[in-house]
Formats: structure tokens, sequence, C-alpha cells
């Protein structure tokens, strides 16, 4: 996909992940990564905040890999 725009790699279907961490009892949070960009994470207090969080961390990571010229990693079927 070569060529393509941070928009059009924000559109694939990447697989994110959502994992509620409660070894912390008085302050659990919620951690979520993109499965496809590795090293694409964040961390959260709560659910909707994880979501919106971690669709600008793919923005960033996605702006960075293209930046530098390198290959931005994309859902396999």
């Amino acid at each position: 996909m070569s060529g393509q725009s941070v928009k059009d790699y924000l559109n694939l279907p990447c697989t994110i992940e959502f994992i509620r961490d409660t070894s912390d009892a008085e302050h659990p949070v919620w951690f979520a990564a993109v499965r496809e960009l590795r090293g694409c994470m964040t961390e959260a207090n709560d659910f909707d905040e994880a979501a919106r969080q971690i669709r600008d961390a793919m923005r960033v990571w996605i702006e960075d890999a293209l930046e530098a010229g390198d290959a931005v990693p994309e859902p396999r079927g």
C-alpha cells in the first residue's frame, strides 16, 4: 500500500486489543495495543478514553513510520 496517506492507513481494519488491568485495585486501567503496529499502545483510566487514545497513538505511529520511510504493516486477512 505504498504511497498511501495516514488517513488511508487509519481506515484499514487493524486489530486493537483492549485489556483491563486490575493489578492495582485502587487504580485499575485499560491497556490498548495495535497488533499490527509493534509498540503502538496506550493506557487510560476508562475504556472510552483508551479507545480515543489508541487512535491518536496509531496516527502518530503511522506518521512517524512514513516520515522515516519505513513500511506500515497492513492487517492480515
